[in-house]
Order: C-alpha cells, then structure tokens, then sequence
C-alpha cells in the first residue's frame, strides 16, 4: 500500500504497521525510575579516534599536552568522519592501540588524558541563537566541529546526513527505543525536552522539511507527556507533531519507524531520502541542539546501567571515553558475575570482553544479565525449515537462505537475497526452535564481504599505480627516443650543410662515410697537436 498521507480523514494520526516483529518483555521498569545522574570524572579517560562509521579521526595533539574540556583532540579526515573532543581537562599520557567497545573485539588508536580534576573547559565558539536567520552551511560546519555523530546506534556521522540532495518532506525524529532494558533516550526525553524539540526544529530549518514527526513507543508514557508540555509551553508550532506509536519490537528500526508513521517504504538498497524521508534519534538532536545554541560538542552522552547482576540501576551522563570498570564502581559493583555482559541491549548487543573497555559516542546501555535472565540456550541443531524466521523477519527477508549461503561461503548468492537488507534486530534467532544464532551467521557473512571488498579496493589501487607507472617509464622512453633522433638528424643536416654537393638526399651510406671522415680527421689533428708539446725542464 503506498500512503503519503500520516493522517486520516478526521485529522487524527493514522498509524500503519510492518511485517513480522516481537512483542518482548521490555524489562524497562529496572532503570527508568530514578533520573539521569553525572557520573563523577575517572582518573584516566581512553577517547579512541575511531567512534563513528567513516574515517578515524587525526589526532591533534601530542603526549605531554596539557587539554582542556571541550578542546579539538582529533580533527575530521575526511567528508565521512566526525571531529573527537577532551572530555575533561588534564594531560595527554598516550596515543596507542587500546580496545574499544565493537563485535570485532579489535584495538583502535586512542587518546589517553590523565584528568586533573579541574573539568576546566577551553574557550568555546559563540551560540548561534538566531539560526534560522543564518546561512545552513555555517549551522552544519558547527555540527561538524562539534562532532555529533548519531546516537541511536548507528554513528553516522550527522552533519553529512544534514546534507541532502533530495527534498525532505517529513523528518522523523526516534524516540521508539525499542529495545529491552535501554532507556537512556526514555530519560533524556523526560528531563531535556526542550533541548530535544530545538534540535529537531534546526534540523528541519537546515533540511527544509515540511513537518516532524516525533515518534514514540506508548510504553513511554512520562516522555509522550513532557515533549507534549514543552511543545505547548513554547508556542503553537504546526510543523510539530508527537505522536504514540504501538510497543512492538523492532519498531525503532530506521525503516520500520518510516513505515509506521508515514506508510512508505524505504528501496531495497536505498536510503530514505529517496523517499522524501529524513530520521535522527532524540539524543542526536539533543546534542544538535548543545551544538548550535550551546556552542558545545559532543563529549557526554546518557548510558543505562542495567541488568539484575548489577547492584544499583539508572541512567548515568557519562564522560566520553570513561572506562566500564568506573560505571560499574560507581554502581556498586555486580551482585553476582554476569552470565552476559553487553554494549547494547539484549536483541542488538553485542559481548564485552573486560571492563577495561572506554564509553564511546555510540555506548547507550551497559547490560549485566545473570543466569536467570540469559540461559543457555544449549548446542545449536539442524534446521528444520519451520519458516518461523520468516514470519516474525520485519525487512521481509528469508533469513532460513541467507543462514544457509552464510554458512557455506556462498557469499554471492547471499547477497542475492539482500543480506545487507539486513538489520541484525535478533528477531529470527528469538524465535529459531533450533537456537541457531542466524545473526552471527549475517554478521560473518558482510564482514567476509567487507573485507573482500576492501581487498579488492586495495588491489585495483595498486594496479591502477602499476599501470600508471608503466605508462610513466613508456613515455619517459619516448621522449628520450625522440631527443636521440632530433639530435642524430641535427648532425646529419649539419655535416650535409659543410660538405655540399658531395652528398645526394636519402644517400645514407655516404652520409656516414662523411661522418666516419670527419672523426678520423678530429682525431688526427688532435695527435698531431700533442705531438708538438715539448717537454718543460722543472730542474
């Protein structure tokens, strides 16, 4: 069904739904009950170059330099790459490899500050309060030095997503937070309203959008409420709409949001803005927010602390960069070992090997789980083609195919079934009979693919400086040929000129006869003159 319209004849919101999807236990009520705390400053904090999709950061400065809060550490290289920020004041002991919160488990390059207590902030650039009066260029080149990169997740870094080619009719803003136990973005929405409802009005005044709509899963009840009041206490705006949409996982999913508030549906392989469509998460506006009227980057972002394995639950504004070990002192540490320690939640995280590891901008939730509440699933068993996946897959896939092309290599043919349709929400391994952990299958096969890709990449560059040089020392070849003969014809033209009327034109042969003439006689004279050189009496 294709729908332009999100409202219905009576001018009420008009909600459509998606294939598939869970109905979970949202387990929310552990961590959303006591408001967001500052977290205090760790004696070190570990901010890697590398915390958004694109290239790493350049680091800006040096071991021994003294930085304070707020300060450029590491510079965007790159259109697709996101500005790295000092989150406190202190002195840089290290630029090295250290391990950062990603499936891969692999070290990134990180800048280490040693915090001096002070949290002094260095000088900041000016607010832009009257934004929608200034240029859009200037409003996303401070995104970009802010560094706000997006945080539902994804880590895009945002301010190219500002940039769109397109007409963007509707910007969405995400406050479904789907999934279980996460509720950072609950919290944010209660207590920074206002910071959330300025962000989405800058972002649509640099997207030229029609309208926001801002949607929320109804298991969020003191959110809906709060955006609602700041959105009646700062005026009437008729671009605004806040709008409750069914708790249903993964209704948070960039597509499925798109598709329930507005009934379109995003290409296959396409972005939505082939749709007129526009999506930024809540926090992400919040910070677009600090950004432009703040003139402050992004340097902390809200973690959930969950999970019955720890002592003490809630939402912490963290430091970016702080490592895992002083959430969990400040949380009272673990009541019993975690059967499963997570970035992320339950159905989209990913494990954690130590607690050593630093918050990063994409870190919302730290989930500790005990045996009760992740048993073991026990071995994996054979497929039994029950087509359960299929039923509850939200992007309309046949995870049953992609599983088996994954496990066999047959990465070509997985790609046939748009693998990269793929949003890892968990929902088919949920509900496999068998306990296949089919994610992990996907994952294994776009990584192979990525890397293949990166492989190939490299490969074409170096043949394309292979031919390149060639083609370099060919014409470096022809240019000295061709000096050789302009200077052999030069000779000729000569030789011919003094000796004329002895030699007819094309005569090669007594062309060199004259030449092998000449020398001989060059060299006679040249014997005959150091003959007459008498000796001189040095006595």
């Amino acid at each position: 069904m294709s729908v332009t319209n999100p409202e219905s004849e009576h001018g009420q919101s008009r909600l459509w739904t998606f294939h598939g999807g869970l109905h979970l236990p949202d387990e929310k009520a552990l961590s959303n009950d006591q408001p967001i705390e500052p977290l205090r400053l760790p004696p070190l904090l570990v901010i890697p170059l590398r915390q958004h999709i694109g290239a790493p950061a350049r680091p800006g400065v040096r071991v021994g330099d003294q930085v304070r809060k707020g300060q450029v550490i590491g510079t965007a290289d790159g259109y697709v790459s996101a500005a790295v920020h000092a989150s406190s004041s202190g002195t840089v002991i290290a630029i090295e490899e250290r391990r950062i919160p990603h499936p891969s488990g692999l070290p990134a390059p990180c800048v280490v500050i040693a915090t001096d207590g002070q949290d002094a902030w260095a000088p900041l650039p000016a607010p832009l309060t009257d934004y929608p009066h200034l240029d859009p260029a200037l409003l996303r080149e401070r995104v970009h030095w802010a560094g706000v990169v997006g945080l539902g997740g994804g880590a895009f870094p945002t301010s190219v997503k500002l940039r769109s080619e397109r007409h963007i009719e509707t910007l969405i803003i995400n406050g479904a937070e789907c999934e279980p136990y996460i509720t950072c973005d609950d919290r944010l929405m209660r207590e920074r309203s206002v910071q959330v409802l300025e962000g989405a009005r800058i972002i649509r005044t640099l997207l030229g959008a029609e309208r926001v709509l801002i949607g929320i899963e109804d298991n969020k009840p003191a959110a809906i409420a709060a955006l609602s009041a700041a959105l009646t206490q700062s005026g009437p705006d008729p671009h605004i709409r806040i709008i409750p949409v069914p708790t249903r996982y993964p209704s948070g999913g960039e597509r499925q949001l798109i598709r329930i508030l507005t009934g379109r549906e995003v290409p296959t392989r396409g972005l939505p803005a082939q749709i007129g469509v526009a999506c930024q998460n809540v926090a992400t506006t919040a910070a677009v927010a600090d950004a432009v009227l703040l003139g402050r980057p992004l340097i902390t972002r809200v973690v959930t602390v969950t999970g019955r394995a720890v002592a003490r639950l809630g939402n912490l504004a963290v430091p970016i960069g702080t490592p895992l070990s002083h959430l969990v002192a400040h949380c009272g540490g673990f009541r019993e070992t975690p059967r499963r320690l997570l970035c992320g939640g339950p159905m989209m995280g990913f494990a954690l090997s130590d607690l050593e590891i630093p918050i990063t901008k994409a870190f919302n939730c730290l989930l500790a789980l005990t045996a009760a509440e992740a048993p073991d699933p026990g071995p994996a068993l054979a497929c039994i083609r029950c087509g359960r996946c299929a039923e509850v897959c939200p992007v309309r896939l046949l995870p049953q195919q992609l599983y088996w092309h994954a496990r066999a290599k047959a990465f070509d043919r997985a790609q046939g079934y748009n693998l990269f349709d793929c949003i890892e929400c968990g929902c088919c391994a949920q509900v496999c009979p068998s306990h296949i952990p089919l994610v992990q299958y996907y994952r294994f096969a776009k990584n192979a693919i990525w890397a293949h890709e990166e492989e190939r990449r490299k490969a074409d560059q170096a043949r394309a400086r292979h031919q390149a040089r060639q083609a370099r020392l060919e014409r470096l070849e022809q240019e000295r040929q061709s000096k050789l003969r302009k200077k052999r014809e030069i000779l000729d033209d000569t030789t011919a000129a003094t000796v004329p009327g002895q030699v007819a034109d094309g005569d090669l042969d007594a062309r060199r006869a004259l030449i092998e003439a000449a020398k001989q006689r060059a060299a006679a004279k040249k014997a005959a003159a150091q003959s007459r050189i008498e000796p001189v009496d040095l006595g």
